[in-house]
Protein backbone atom coordinates (compact mmCIF):
# COMPACT_ATOMS: atom_id res chain seq x y z
CA UNK A 1 0.00 0.00 0.00
CA UNK A 2 1.31 2.94 -0.97
CA UNK A 3 1.47 6.11 1.77
CA UNK A 4 0.73 9.51 0.70
CA UNK A 5 2.03 12.43 2.65
CA UNK A 6 0.12 16.23 2.14
CA UNK A 7 2.17 19.04 3.72
CA UNK A 8 0.46 22.84 3.27
CA UNK A 9 2.53 25.61 3.81
CA UNK A 10 0.50 28.47 5.11
CA UNK A 11 2.22 31.89 5.43
CA UNK A 12 1.39 35.53 4.50
CA UNK A 13 4.14 38.43 4.53
CA UNK A 14 3.73 41.63 6.38
CA UNK A 15 3.99 43.65 3.72
CA UNK A 16 5.94 47.34 3.59
CA UNK A 17 4.27 49.97 2.76
CA UNK A 18 5.64 52.40 -0.05
CA UNK A 19 8.10 54.13 1.81
CA UNK A 20 10.19 56.93 0.71
CA UNK A 21 13.52 58.55 1.33
CA UNK A 22 11.74 62.08 2.55
CA UNK A 23 9.91 59.22 5.31
CA UNK A 24 13.03 58.36 6.97
CA UNK A 25 13.57 60.14 10.41
CA UNK A 26 9.71 61.08 10.54
CA UNK A 27 7.61 57.87 10.16
CA UNK A 28 8.62 54.41 12.01
CA UNK A 29 5.62 53.11 10.96
CA UNK A 30 6.46 50.62 8.18
CA UNK A 31 3.75 47.87 7.43
CA UNK A 32 1.17 48.32 4.64
CA UNK A 33 -2.01 47.61 7.29
CA UNK A 34 -4.24 48.17 4.63
CA UNK A 35 -2.89 45.42 2.14
CA UNK A 36 -2.02 43.21 4.86
CA UNK A 37 -6.23 43.08 6.27
CA UNK A 38 -7.53 43.03 2.78
CA UNK A 39 -5.06 40.26 1.37
CA UNK A 40 -5.51 38.41 4.78
CA UNK A 41 -9.07 38.86 4.81
CA UNK A 42 -9.85 37.87 1.11
CA UNK A 43 -7.23 34.74 1.59
CA UNK A 44 -9.33 33.75 4.60
CA UNK A 45 -13.20 34.00 3.05
CA UNK A 46 -11.95 32.39 -0.31
CA UNK A 47 -9.21 29.74 0.82
CA UNK A 48 -8.30 29.35 4.31
CA UNK A 49 -11.89 28.99 6.00
CA UNK A 50 -13.24 26.58 3.24
CA UNK A 51 -10.65 24.61 3.00
CA UNK A 52 -10.10 23.86 6.75
CA UNK A 53 -14.20 23.29 6.51
CA UNK A 54 -13.32 20.92 3.81
CA UNK A 55 -10.68 19.15 5.42
CA UNK A 56 -12.55 18.63 8.52
CA UNK A 57 -15.38 17.01 7.34
CA UNK A 58 -13.44 15.00 5.20
CA UNK A 59 -11.17 13.26 8.20
CA UNK A 60 -14.78 12.87 10.20
CA UNK A 61 -16.69 11.45 7.57
CA UNK A 62 -12.97 8.91 6.68
CA UNK A 63 -12.93 7.80 10.09
CA UNK A 64 -9.54 9.60 10.66
CA UNK A 65 -8.11 7.55 7.48
CA UNK A 66 -7.21 11.00 6.10
CA UNK A 67 -4.55 12.98 7.18
CA UNK A 68 -2.59 15.71 6.42
CA UNK A 69 0.42 18.35 7.95
CA UNK A 70 1.15 22.10 8.04
CA UNK A 71 3.60 24.91 8.88
CA UNK A 72 1.89 28.22 9.37
CA UNK A 73 4.67 31.16 10.12
CA UNK A 74 4.90 33.81 12.55
CA UNK A 75 3.73 36.30 10.80
CA UNK A 76 0.63 34.15 9.69
CA UNK A 77 -0.50 33.71 12.86
CA UNK A 78 -0.10 37.11 13.92
CA UNK A 79 -2.34 38.30 11.33
CA UNK A 80 -4.94 35.34 11.51
CA UNK A 81 -5.52 37.09 15.39
CA UNK A 82 -5.71 40.37 14.46
CA UNK A 83 -7.72 40.25 10.81
CA UNK A 84 -9.53 36.77 10.66
CA UNK A 85 -9.61 34.57 14.41
CA UNK A 86 -12.23 32.71 12.85
CA UNK A 87 -9.15 30.69 10.82
CA UNK A 88 -7.11 30.18 13.79
CA UNK A 89 -10.54 28.55 15.30
CA UNK A 90 -10.12 26.64 12.76
CA UNK A 91 -6.77 25.29 12.60
CA UNK A 92 -7.53 24.55 16.28
CA UNK A 93 -10.81 22.33 15.28
CA UNK A 94 -8.19 20.32 12.66
CA UNK A 95 -5.64 19.62 15.46
CA UNK A 96 -8.46 18.50 17.78
CA UNK A 97 -8.97 15.82 15.44
CA UNK A 98 -5.44 13.94 16.17
CA UNK A 99 -5.41 13.29 12.26
CA UNK A 100 -3.23 16.85 11.38
CA UNK A 101 0.18 17.59 12.80
CA UNK A 102 1.99 20.79 12.91
CA UNK A 103 5.67 21.58 11.76
CA UNK A 104 8.27 23.44 12.99
CA UNK A 105 9.95 26.31 10.93
CA UNK A 106 11.77 29.68 11.22
CA UNK A 107 9.22 32.09 13.09
CA UNK A 108 9.82 34.52 10.34
CA UNK A 109 9.93 33.08 7.23
CA UNK A 110 13.69 33.98 7.21
CA UNK A 111 16.58 32.80 5.83
CA UNK A 112 18.50 32.70 8.72
CA UNK A 113 19.79 29.34 8.20
CA UNK A 114 22.09 30.75 5.65
CA UNK A 115 23.63 33.04 7.83
CA UNK A 116 23.35 32.63 11.33
CA UNK A 117 22.61 30.01 13.16
CA UNK A 118 22.49 31.13 16.29
CA UNK A 119 19.27 33.39 15.00
CA UNK A 120 17.82 30.49 13.04
CA UNK A 121 18.04 27.98 16.27
CA UNK A 122 16.17 30.94 18.31
CA UNK A 123 13.50 31.77 15.82
CA UNK A 124 12.83 27.64 15.47
CA UNK A 125 12.54 27.97 18.95
CA UNK A 126 10.09 30.39 19.11
CA UNK A 127 8.11 29.14 16.52
CA UNK A 128 8.19 25.85 18.25
CA UNK A 129 6.83 27.79 21.34
CA UNK A 130 3.99 29.56 19.43
CA UNK A 131 2.57 26.41 17.40
CA UNK A 132 2.11 24.33 21.38
CA UNK A 133 0.35 27.66 22.52
CA UNK A 134 -2.08 27.94 19.53
CA UNK A 135 -2.51 24.22 18.86
CA UNK A 136 -1.36 21.91 22.02
CA UNK A 137 1.24 20.42 19.79
CA UNK A 138 5.10 20.57 20.35
CA UNK A 139 6.49 20.07 16.91
CA UNK A 140 8.29 16.71 16.17
CA UNK A 141 9.48 17.54 12.64
CA UNK A 142 10.63 20.46 10.71
CA UNK A 143 10.39 22.50 7.38
CA UNK A 144 12.50 25.28 6.72
CA UNK A 145 11.95 28.30 4.98
CA UNK A 146 11.18 26.80 1.74
CA UNK A 147 12.21 23.78 1.89
CA UNK A 148 15.83 24.99 2.25
CA UNK A 149 18.03 21.95 2.97
CA UNK A 150 21.97 21.27 3.28
CA UNK A 151 23.87 18.68 4.63
CA UNK A 152 24.70 21.47 7.76
CA UNK A 153 21.37 22.83 8.39
CA UNK A 154 20.19 19.16 8.51
CA UNK A 155 22.92 18.87 11.29
CA UNK A 156 21.69 22.20 12.82
CA UNK A 157 17.89 20.92 12.88
CA UNK A 158 18.81 17.21 14.64
CA UNK A 159 21.31 18.89 17.23
CA UNK A 160 17.87 20.68 18.24
CA UNK A 161 15.71 17.42 18.98
CA UNK A 162 13.98 16.90 15.60
CA UNK A 163 14.32 13.44 14.16
CA UNK A 164 12.29 14.22 10.71
CA UNK A 165 12.56 17.24 8.17
CA UNK A 166 11.21 17.96 4.59
CA UNK A 167 13.07 18.72 1.49
CA UNK A 168 13.14 19.41 -1.73
CA UNK A 169 13.49 15.72 -4.09
CA UNK A 170 15.85 18.03 -6.48
CA UNK A 171 17.36 15.93 -9.36
CA UNK A 172 20.51 17.61 -9.21
CA UNK A 173 20.40 16.32 -5.81
CA UNK A 174 18.76 12.97 -6.24
CA UNK A 175 20.75 11.76 -9.36
CA UNK A 176 18.92 8.70 -10.27
CA UNK A 177 17.08 7.86 -7.18
CA UNK A 178 13.27 9.01 -6.77
CA UNK A 179 12.14 11.22 -4.01
CA UNK A 180 9.07 8.70 -2.89
CA UNK A 181 11.51 7.19 -0.64
CA UNK A 182 12.45 8.25 3.39
CA UNK A 183 16.45 9.36 3.07
CA UNK A 184 18.67 9.55 6.05
CA UNK A 185 20.77 13.05 6.59
CA UNK A 186 24.09 12.59 6.10
CA UNK A 187 25.82 14.14 8.85
CA UNK A 188 23.46 12.82 11.08
CA UNK A 189 21.49 9.30 9.96
CA UNK A 190 19.02 9.95 12.59
CA UNK A 191 17.52 12.63 10.61
CA UNK A 192 15.12 11.16 8.60
CA UNK A 193 14.04 13.21 5.36
CA UNK A 194 10.93 12.79 3.23
CA UNK A 195 11.58 14.52 0.05
CA UNK A 196 8.93 17.12 -2.50
CA UNK A 197 7.71 15.08 -5.34
CA UNK A 198 7.87 18.28 -7.16
CA UNK A 199 6.15 16.98 -10.14
CA UNK A 200 2.98 15.56 -8.38
CA UNK A 201 3.11 18.03 -6.24
CA UNK A 202 3.09 21.24 -8.88
CA UNK A 203 -0.01 18.79 -11.27
CA UNK A 204 -2.33 20.24 -8.49
CA UNK A 205 -0.35 23.37 -7.05
CA UNK A 206 0.47 25.14 -10.22
CA UNK A 207 -0.94 22.93 -13.31
CA UNK A 208 -4.26 21.97 -11.97
CA UNK A 209 -6.26 24.89 -14.14
CA UNK A 210 -3.55 25.57 -17.18
CA UNK A 211 -5.86 24.45 -20.04
CA UNK A 212 -3.34 24.70 -22.49
CA UNK A 213 -1.57 21.32 -20.25
CA UNK A 214 -1.83 17.85 -21.94
CA UNK A 215 -3.32 16.41 -18.79
CA UNK A 216 -5.96 19.10 -17.88
CA UNK A 217 -8.76 18.48 -17.44
CA UNK A 218 -7.08 16.75 -13.89
CA UNK A 219 -10.12 14.62 -12.17
CA UNK A 220 -9.22 13.18 -8.65
CA UNK A 221 -9.45 9.71 -10.07
CA UNK A 222 -7.01 10.25 -13.02
CA UNK A 223 -4.57 11.48 -9.83
CA UNK A 224 -5.09 8.36 -7.75
CA UNK A 225 -4.28 6.55 -11.01
CA UNK A 226 -0.82 7.73 -10.94
CA UNK A 227 -0.63 7.58 -7.60
CA UNK A 228 -1.03 3.59 -7.99
CA UNK A 229 0.70 2.85 -11.01
CA UNK A 230 2.74 -0.12 -10.95
CA UNK A 231 5.50 1.65 -12.41
CA UNK A 232 5.17 4.54 -9.59
CA UNK A 233 8.74 3.97 -7.46
CA UNK A 234 8.89 3.74 -4.12
CA UNK A 235 7.24 4.00 -0.62
CA UNK A 236 6.01 7.32 -0.13
CA UNK A 237 4.78 10.06 -2.53
CA UNK A 238 4.69 13.51 -0.75
CA UNK A 239 2.80 15.93 -1.97
CA UNK A 240 4.18 19.55 -0.42
CA UNK A 241 2.49 22.84 -1.34
CA UNK A 242 1.77 26.39 -0.29
CA UNK A 243 -2.05 26.27 0.94
CA UNK A 244 -2.99 29.13 -0.92
CA UNK A 245 -2.93 27.30 -3.66
CA UNK A 246 -6.49 26.53 -2.45
CA UNK A 247 -8.82 29.50 -3.60
CA UNK A 248 -6.00 32.28 -4.02
CA UNK A 249 -3.90 30.54 -6.84
CA UNK A 250 -6.42 27.97 -8.01
CA UNK A 251 -9.51 30.02 -7.82
CA UNK A 252 -12.42 28.10 -6.62
CA UNK A 253 -14.08 28.42 -10.29
CA UNK A 254 -11.34 25.78 -11.39
CA UNK A 255 -12.73 23.26 -9.39
CA UNK A 256 -10.06 22.97 -7.18
CA UNK A 257 -12.00 22.41 -4.31
CA UNK A 258 -14.00 19.46 -5.68
CA UNK A 259 -10.74 17.68 -6.49
CA UNK A 260 -9.46 18.04 -2.92
CA UNK A 261 -12.98 16.98 -1.81
CA UNK A 262 -12.93 13.74 -4.05
CA UNK A 263 -9.41 12.57 -3.88
CA UNK A 264 -8.87 10.92 -0.44
CA UNK A 265 -12.11 9.94 -0.97
CA UNK A 266 -11.43 7.18 -3.58
CA UNK A 267 -7.73 6.91 -2.38
CA UNK A 268 -9.22 5.37 0.31
CA UNK A 269 -12.01 3.36 -1.03
CA UNK A 270 -9.33 1.87 -3.28
CA UNK A 271 -7.41 0.59 -0.67
CA UNK A 272 -4.27 0.57 -2.63
CA UNK A 273 -3.44 4.34 -0.50
CA UNK A 274 -3.10 5.08 3.21
CA UNK A 275 -2.64 8.92 3.89
CA UNK A 276 -0.14 9.56 7.06
CA UNK A 277 1.47 12.96 8.58
CA UNK A 278 5.00 13.28 8.16
CA UNK A 279 6.12 12.17 11.63
CA UNK A 280 4.11 8.98 10.88
CA UNK A 281 5.39 8.30 7.46
CA UNK A 282 9.09 8.71 8.36
CA UNK A 283 8.59 6.74 11.90
CA UNK A 284 6.81 3.89 9.61
CA UNK A 285 9.11 3.69 6.65
CA UNK A 286 13.23 3.11 7.08
CA UNK A 287 16.01 5.40 4.61
CA UNK A 288 16.88 3.78 1.52
CA UNK A 289 19.87 5.64 1.35
CA UNK A 290 21.96 9.05 2.49
CA UNK A 291 21.14 11.89 1.15
CA UNK A 292 24.10 14.52 0.23
CA UNK A 293 23.45 17.98 0.12
CA UNK A 294 26.63 20.18 0.38
CA UNK A 295 25.40 23.27 -1.02
CA UNK A 296 21.88 24.73 0.40
CA UNK A 297 18.59 23.65 -2.12
CA UNK A 298 15.16 24.71 -2.28
CA UNK A 299 11.92 23.98 -3.52
CA UNK A 300 11.70 27.44 -6.03
CA UNK A 301 12.56 27.51 -9.44
CA UNK A 302 13.80 25.30 -11.75
CA UNK A 303 17.31 25.36 -10.58
CA UNK A 304 15.82 24.86 -6.89
CA UNK A 305 18.82 26.56 -5.32
CA UNK A 306 18.39 29.92 -3.15
CA UNK A 307 19.12 32.19 -5.95
CA UNK A 308 15.19 33.26 -5.90
CA UNK A 309 16.52 35.21 -2.91
CA UNK A 310 19.97 35.58 -2.84
CA UNK A 311 20.72 35.47 -6.54
CA UNK A 312 21.62 39.30 -7.55
CA UNK A 313 23.63 42.17 -5.66
CA UNK A 314 20.82 44.03 -4.82
CA UNK A 315 19.24 41.10 -2.98
CA UNK A 316 22.95 40.33 -0.68
CA UNK A 317 23.24 43.80 -0.09
CA UNK A 318 20.15 43.81 1.49
CA UNK A 319 20.73 40.75 3.17
CA UNK A 320 23.98 41.43 4.87
CA UNK A 321 22.90 44.91 5.69
CA UNK A 322 20.00 43.38 8.02
CA UNK A 323 21.58 40.74 9.63
CA UNK A 324 24.43 42.82 10.66
CA UNK A 325 22.23 44.83 12.76
CA UNK A 326 21.61 41.25 14.58
CA UNK A 327 23.60 41.74 18.01
CA UNK A 328 22.23 45.20 18.33
CA UNK A 329 18.45 44.36 18.30
CA UNK A 330 19.42 41.75 21.42
CA UNK A 331 21.53 43.99 23.14
CA UNK A 332 18.49 46.28 23.26
CA UNK A 333 15.91 43.72 23.61
CA UNK A 334 13.32 45.83 23.16
CA UNK A 335 9.88 44.48 22.01
CA UNK A 336 9.22 47.42 19.06
CA UNK A 337 12.55 46.68 17.80
CA UNK A 338 12.08 42.66 18.23
CA UNK A 339 8.96 42.97 15.66
CA UNK A 340 10.19 45.25 13.50
CA UNK A 341 13.86 42.55 13.28
CA UNK A 342 11.33 40.10 12.69
CA UNK A 343 9.09 40.77 10.39
CA UNK A 344 12.10 42.63 7.87
CA UNK A 345 13.73 39.06 7.65
CA UNK A 346 10.55 37.29 6.15
CA UNK A 347 11.99 35.76 2.67
CA UNK A 348 9.28 37.58 0.45
CA UNK A 349 11.35 40.86 0.50
CA UNK A 350 13.82 39.35 -0.58
CA UNK A 351 11.93 37.43 -3.79
CA UNK A 352 10.91 40.62 -4.71
CA UNK A 353 14.12 41.88 -5.80
CA UNK A 354 14.65 38.91 -7.98
CA UNK A 355 15.95 39.41 -11.39
CA UNK A 356 15.07 36.23 -12.72
CA UNK A 357 12.81 36.86 -15.65
CA UNK A 358 13.97 33.95 -18.23
CA UNK A 359 12.83 31.06 -16.72
CA UNK A 360 10.33 31.23 -13.84
CA UNK A 361 9.69 35.02 -14.57
CA UNK A 362 6.15 34.54 -14.39
CA UNK A 363 6.00 32.82 -11.22
CA UNK A 364 8.16 35.88 -9.65
CA UNK A 365 6.04 38.71 -11.00
CA UNK A 366 2.77 36.78 -9.66
CA UNK A 367 4.28 37.33 -6.17
CA UNK A 368 5.90 40.64 -6.60
CA UNK A 369 3.75 43.98 -5.79
CA UNK A 370 6.51 45.93 -7.00
CA UNK A 371 6.92 47.29 -10.51
CA UNK A 372 10.96 46.35 -10.15
CA UNK A 373 13.09 44.46 -8.49
CA UNK A 374 15.14 48.07 -8.01
CA UNK A 375 12.23 49.42 -6.70
CA UNK A 376 11.27 46.42 -4.17
CA UNK A 377 15.70 47.17 -3.31
CA UNK A 378 14.83 51.10 -2.59
CA UNK A 379 11.52 51.01 -0.67
CA UNK A 380 13.13 47.79 1.25
CA UNK A 381 16.68 49.70 1.97
CA UNK A 382 14.54 52.76 2.56
CA UNK A 383 12.95 51.55 5.29
CA UNK A 384 15.80 49.04 6.90
CA UNK A 385 18.04 52.36 6.91
CA UNK A 386 15.34 54.04 8.96
CA UNK A 387 15.48 51.22 11.66
CA UNK A 388 19.11 51.23 11.64
CA UNK A 389 19.36 55.37 12.27
CA UNK A 390 16.76 54.35 15.19
CA UNK A 391 18.29 51.16 16.39
CA UNK A 392 21.80 52.99 16.67
CA UNK A 393 20.37 55.73 18.30
CA UNK A 394 18.97 53.46 21.27
CA UNK A 395 22.10 51.60 21.44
Amino acid sequence: MKTVCFYFQVHQPLRLKRYRFFNMGRDHNYLDDVANRAIMQRVAAEGYLPMNALLLRLIKECGGAFKASFSITGSAIGQFREYAPQVLESFRELAATGCVEFLAETYSHSLASLIDEEEFRDQVEMHSALIEKEFGQRPRAFRNTELIYSDRIGEIVAQMGFRTMLAEGAKHVLGWKSPNYVYAAALDQKMHLLLRNYKLSDDIAFRFSARGWDQWPLTADKFLSWLTAEDMPGDVVNLFMDYETFGEHQKPDTGIFEFMDRLPRVAVASGKVQFATVSEAAARLQPVSVLHSPHAMSWADEERDVTAWLGNELQNEAFQTLYAQREKVKQIADPDFSYVWQFMQCSDHFYYMATKWFSDGDVHSYFNPYDSAYEAFINYMNVLSDFIIELDKRV
